[in-house]
């Protein structure tokens, strides 16, 4: 085992890997990999090319004087140091992944497979409009099912994804105020929220002022309704909120934005609640965006990218970013420039019309659902969640009281006096052969804990969740610690030394001096 491996596999407190116990530092197949600089052998290569003919060199100086740094390997080398890496990763496609507000459901191969229809995997985004047609229909329909899910007027599908998204929806609140000549300073933003929603506000040049949660862990209304005021320009809510709660009181809490004359935009993170069950405009909504890669299934992180539409209200919806599809007397006509009905937008986020593999995945998703089936992933989203909750709420302890949304939240009261944190709690499920649940989100909540099973799972895959949980509470509260402050014992990594991580990081590898 090399020197960067071991100082990443031996545990803190220099006890012994289990692997240790064989003679190669592997356990089973469980392949005990080095870093692919580390593989390099010179003058190795995968690839044979001949010399290249004589030519004149056209760089004007600026030729590489030394050897680019890049290992040298052969191609079985390759495939397999990269196969053996993604069998260390857990995916969707491994088991649950019940990381709360991010949906991670299943991603239906049917997606995968019209994704990479040629007629729509192979064009480029440069080709002229008059040979995509069909492209843009794909888009312009997408665009129409997500104006009926919000009952919203308009969508701009360019950005690129959820905080993208949030970027161009103040952006556009922005771009209202001023063209009203009433620029505002504020925007209002829950303590629970998404980081990205005060991040966004700030990068807009606003100031951001937050409002607390009532003890029923939603927005306090009164605290809200206080802080209004003309130079409030938005409220950014998120409903279904981070913990998993329904803002009931939303339509009056959008009424008394809309009094103050502020707009009232919505995180979409957690649409999959809702979806096909309300429409966001039926509650005073101006300005929404949607993850695709959440609720309409298109893959997130490695798979990705991701995808943030936003739809918008008659008020705001002049100053959508372009590009625009509109219906002329020509068909679907792209309008790429600030003329016309395009005049007051706010111009580009992206080079081009947005994620294209994407759009296809979410329309496929959408319409193999159809308007029944999306409302079902909603219902049994729900479902879900709180079968969990029944089954656990007696072993974990609950924050707040009544039923859950799409996911469910868990504090870190039953882990009092055990000597177990909340991530150790997270660690040793790990060893379990589950992806732990987001922690310490939302911030309100003491050592929080957030599930999020989504529609996609079976009782039966719940139920062992569930029972390995029940398990792991039951041993924290005997006294097992050891279990956990090793966790995760099993994983092809040991815990890091968080602070030596944040405040000496190694980021980069460096061949070793002499």
């Amino acid at each position: 085992m090399n020197d960067w491996s071991r100082a990443l596999r031996v545990p803190a407190d220099g006890s012994p890997a289990l692997s240790e116990a064989t003679f190669s530092g592997n356990r089973g197949l469980q392949i005990e990999e080095k870093l692919i600089f580390e593989q390099d052998a010179p003058g190795r290569c995968g690839v044979d090319l001949p010399e290249p003919p004589p030519f004149r060199a056209r760089l004007g100086g600026l030729e590489r004087q030394g050897p680019i740094g890049l290992p040298g390997l052969s191609e079985p080398q390759v495939v397999r140091h990269f196969t053996r890496l993604s069998q260390k990763n857990y995916a969707i496609d491994s088991g649950l992944y019940p990381l709360g507000s991010c949906s991670m459901k299943h991603n239906p191969r049917l997606n995968e497979k019209l994704a990479r229809l040629p007629g729509l995997a192979d064009i480029h985004p440069l080709q002229p409009l008059s040979t995509v047609p069909g492209a843009l229909e794909l888009i312009d329909t997408l665009a129409h099912w997500l104006k009926t899910l919000t009952g919203m007027p308009a969508v701009a599908l360019s950005p690129a994804a959820g905080a993208h998204g949030e970027l161009c929806g103040i952006m556009t609140v922005r771009a209202a105020l001023e063209a009203r000549g009433d620029p505002r300073r504020r925007v209002l933003v829950p303590e629970s929220a998404h980081g990205t929603n005060p991040a966004t506000a700030a990068a807009c040049g606003y100031q951001v002022d937050a409002v607390p949660a009532d003890p029923r862990g939603r927005v306090d209304r009164a605290a809200l309704e206080a802080k209004l005021g003309p130079d409030v320009a938005a409220l950014m809510l998120t409903n279904p909120n981070t913990c998993g709660l329904f803002e009931g009181e939303i339509i009056e809490i959008a009424a008394a934005v809309h009094r103050a004359g502020a707009f009232f935009y919505c995180d979409g993170a957690n649409f999959n609640a809702i979806v096909g069950r309300v429409r966001p405009s039926d509650l005073g909504i101006d300005c929404m965006h949607l993850n695709l890669h959440k609720t309409f299934s298109t893959p997130h992180g490695g798979g990705g990218p991701g995808s943030g539409p936003v739809a918008l209200a008659a008020a705001l919806a002049p100053y959508a970013p372009l590009p625009w599809l509109v219906h002329g007397a020509h068909g679907i006509e792209a309008i790429e420039h600030k003329t016309g009905p395009a005049a007051a937008a706010i111009g580009r986020l992206k080079g081009f019309h947005g994620q294209m593999g994407m759009f296809v995945r979410a329309l496929a998703y959408m319409m193999s659902h159809g308007s029944d089936g999306l409302r079902q992933v909603a219902e049994d989203a729900v479902l879900n969640a709180n079968y969990l909750r029944a089954a656990l709420g007696d072993n974990l302890s609950v924050p707040f009281p009544g039923p859950c949304m799409h996911e469910v939240l868990f504090d870190d009261r039953f882990l009092k006096d055990t000597g177990v944190t909340t991530l150790d709690f997270a660690k040793a499920l790990i060893d379990e052969g589950f992806h732990p649940m987001t922690i310490y989100f939302p911030l309100i909540v003491h050592g929080a804990m957030l599930v999020e099973p989504t529609e996609t799972e079976s009782k039966a895959g719940l139920d062992e969740f569930a029972a390995v949980v029940k398990a792991l509470a039951a041993a924290a509260r005997a006294g097992d610690t050891a279990r956990f402050r090793g966790a995760p014992a099993l994983a092809p990594r040991r815990r890091l030394d968080e602070t030596a991580a944040a405040r000496k990081p190694v980021l980069r590898w460096r061949p070793a001096a002499g």
